[in-house]
C-alpha cells in the first residue's frame, strides 16, 4: 500500500509530530495492582459470608442471596464501559487538557485496509490526530497500515487480538493471551508499544484490570460514540456525538466494522468531515488519548 505523504486541507504538509520520546519505544513498565474499594468490599462480604454460614448454617439463604446480588452488581459494573468500580479507567481526558479546549478523537476495530486510509486522509485535511484502538489479528493481515498510522503521528493503542464476544467472560490465560499476543503484534506494526488499551465493546470483568497493570497498560473507555457500526445515517450519528459535546470528552467512531450508508459507502467516512468542521467551529481541539498527565484528576464530569 502507498499513501500519499500527509497534508492539510490548503496542501500543506501536516507539521511532524513531537520527536518521540525514547523511552516511548521500550515497553511500558508494569504497574502495582491493588484491587478497588468495590473488589475489597467484595472479598469483604465474601469472607463474612462464609464466616456466617459456618457459626450459623441455616443462615445460608441470606448469605447466599447477598453473594448472588453482590457477583450481578460486579457484572452490571463491567457492563458500563465508563465504570471506575472494577478499577482505573480513562472515559475523559485530563482536567488540564478540559482546560486547553481538547477532545479525543478514537477509532476501535481497524485497521480496514479499505477504510482506514480514507479516514487517514481526512484526518490530514483538517490537521488532526487521533488513537486507534487496533484489533491484533486485523493488524497481523495488514501491518502497513498500522506502520502508516504511526508514520503520521497517530497513536496506534490495543483492543485485544480477536475481539472476542465473550471477553468479559474468559478467564485470566486466555485474557492474557488477549492482550498480550496483541501487545507484540502492535508494537512490531507500529514501531512503538501501545499505552492503552480498550476492552471488546468496552465489557470486561474485574479480572481484567490485573492483567493490565501487569502489561504496563492503561483501560481508556469513552465518554461519546455515535453507534457508527450500526446507524447508516451520519447526521443522526453526528448529533449522538455533538449534542452537549464539551472539552474534555472522548469521542468512540470506527474504522472497522464500519456501517455502511445508503450509499454503500462507511458511513465514519461521511460523518468526519463534519464532525472536524463542528469541532473547530467550537473552538475544540482534537487529540489522540494522553501519554502523559495519566495521573492526573480527568476533566469534570
Amino acid at each position: 500500500m502507498s499513501l500519499a505523504p500527509p497534508t492539510t486541507a490548503a496542501g500543506k504538509p501536516l507539521p511532524a509530530a513531537p520527536a518521540a520520546d525514547p523511552a516511548a519505544a521500550s515497553p511500558p513498565a508494569p504497574r502495582p495492582w491493588r484491587p478497588s474499594p468495590w473488589l475489597q468490599g467484595s472479598a469483604a462480604l465474601h469472607a463474612a459470608a462464609a464466616v456466617a454460614v459456618a457459626a450459623a448454617p441455616a443462615h445460608w439463604p441470606w448469605a447466599a442471596a447477598a453473594l448472588a446480588a453482590d457477583h450481578l452488581a460486579s457484572a452490571a459494573a463491567g457492563l458500563w464501559p465508563a465504570s471506575r468500580l472494577l478499577g482505573p479507567n480513562l472515559s475523559r481526558l485530563p482536567a488540564a487538557a478540559a482546560r486547553r479546549g481538547e477532545v479525543a478523537l478514537s477509532f476501535d476495530d481497524g485497521p480496514d485496509p479499505r477504510v482506514t486510509p480514507a479516514v487517514l486522509e481526512q484526518l490530514a485535511g483538517g490537521g488532526v490526530r487521533a488513537s486507534f484502538f487496533c484489533i491484533g489479528r486485523r493488524a497481523e493481515s495488514h501491518p502497513e497500515v498500522v506502520a502508516e498510522l504511526a508514520r503520521r503521528g497517530h497513536r496506534v493503542e490495543n483492543h485485544s487480538y480477536s475481539h472476542p464476544y465473550a471477553f468479559s467472560f474468559l478467564p485470566p490465560p486466555a485474557l492474557r493471551r488477549e492482550v498480550r499476543r496483541a501487545q507484540e503484534i502492535l508494537t512490531r506494526a507500529a514501531g512503538r508499544p501501545p499505552r492503552f488499551f480498550r476492552a471488546p465493546a468496552g465489557l470486561r470483568s474485574w479480572l481484567l484490570e490485573r492483567e493490565l497493570a501487569a502489561a504496563g497498560l492503561h483501560l481508556a473507555s469513552w465518554s461519546r460514540r455515535g453507534f457508527d457500526t450500526v446507524s447508516r445515517d451520519p447526521r443522526r450519528i453526528a448529533r449522538r456525538l455533538l449534542a452537549g459535546l464539551r472539552a474534555g470528552d472522548v469521542l468512540l467512531l470506527h474504522d472497522g466494522s464500519a456501517a455502511l450508508d445508503r450509499g454503500g459507502r462507511p458511513v465514519v467516512l461521511e460523518l468526519l468531515p463534519r464532525l472536524l468542521d463542528e469541532l473547530a467551529a467550537r473552538g475544540l481541539r482534537a487529540v489522540p488519548l494522553p501519554e502523559a498527565g495519566l495521573g492526573e484528576p480527568e476533566g469534570a464530569s
